[in-house]
């Protein structure tokens, strides 16, 4: 009887354990000009006019889909499109009490996040410079942190951030392989600044790093000599595709978003793996998709 007895308390504990877990859902996403530009409307020419409404409403779609506690956003306008996007989510039930906005050299295309549950800490590393062909130049979008502790204490940071995109004029850099490299080497010093010198050792960096997953920039948020700073999180949709951004100029599908998370975090990881929002109109409201992990404390 007292085996028994001891049994059923085993089972309850684990049972108790389990359910009392906490899962937050973190996500990347970008908007594709979320902002005024100007841009061919039902095949009209519009100077300075905003995303459509019906590409708006996408948008809106693959995040309730989503259902993200942490949602980072890139591709915004100033922190009124933030705003904007928080309250028609609202309106349609999905409430994010926090919104978090960095405005950096690019005034154009910005940083935000929404967040259900409140921050710990906010830093906006918008004096980030590198220098580039012995000039000094800033990282284009900065850096956002925002430090979140779950319930039982965990802390972690997340980085957001947005790399040059592979458009450029000048000659010298084809396709701004070297300022992003540059950049993205910026970003991570300043990441090991704030976690690891610090001993903080649970983050994640994420967003639109505009290169794939095997390029220079992309390297520079896995290791930087022997110190091991993180690895990139496989995330699929329900067909197994890896795609995060779709090229239409060389009509191909490319891996350009995601998240490195630290040897710390990463077993936090419920699954194993992410996932990405394969909304059948994704591809009408931005030319990327979102990605998404769940993270068990």
């Amino acid at each position: 009887m007292l085996t028994q007895k001891i049994i059923v308390w085993i089972s309850l504990a684990l049972i108790w354990s389990v359910s009392s877990a906490e899962t937050l859902r973190v996500a990347t996403y970008n908007l594709e000009n979320y902002l005024e530009m100007d841009r061919t409307v039902a095949e009209v020419w519009r100077p300075d006019y905003p995303k459509p409404e019906a590409e708006k409403q996408i948008i809106r779609e693959v995040i309730h889909q989503a259902g993200a506690d942490i949602l980072l956003v890139q591709e915004l306008g100033s922190s009124a499109y933030l705003e904007e996007l928080r309250l028609d989510l609202a309106a349609e039930g999905l409430l994010y009490r926090h919104a978090l906005h960095l405005a950096a050299a690019d005034t154009s295309r910005q940083v935000g996040v929404l967040s259900r549950i409140a921050p710990t800490e906010v830093v906006r590393h918008a004096d980030l410079k590198f220098k580039y062909f012995g000039e000094p130049a800033p990282v284009w979008r900065g850096l956002l942190e925002v430090v979140f502790e779950a319930e039982n204490g965990t802390r972690f940071s997340l980085f957001g951030l947005h790399l040059k995109s592979r458009w450029t004029t000048d000659e010298r850099d084809p396709q701004a392989r070297e300022y992003r490299t540059r950049s993205a080497e910026a970003c991570r010093d300043r990441v090991i600044e704030r976690t690891v010198e610090r001993g903080e050792l649970r983050y994640l960096i994420a967003g639109d790093f505009n290169d794939h997953p095997s390029s220079s920039a992309f390297r520079r948020f896995y290791q930087r000599g022997d110190l091991q700073l993180g690895s990139l999180l496989r995330a699929e949709d329900e067909r197994g595709e890896r795609w995060t951004y779709f090229y239409a100029r060389e009509v191909t599908y490319q891996l350009i978003d995601g998240m490195v998370l630290s040897p710390e975090l990463m077993p936090h990881v419920k699954g194993g793996s992410g996932g990405i929002i394969d909304h059948p109109q994704a591809l009408e409201g931005s030319d990327h998709r979102l990605v998404y992990v769940d993270l068990e404390f």
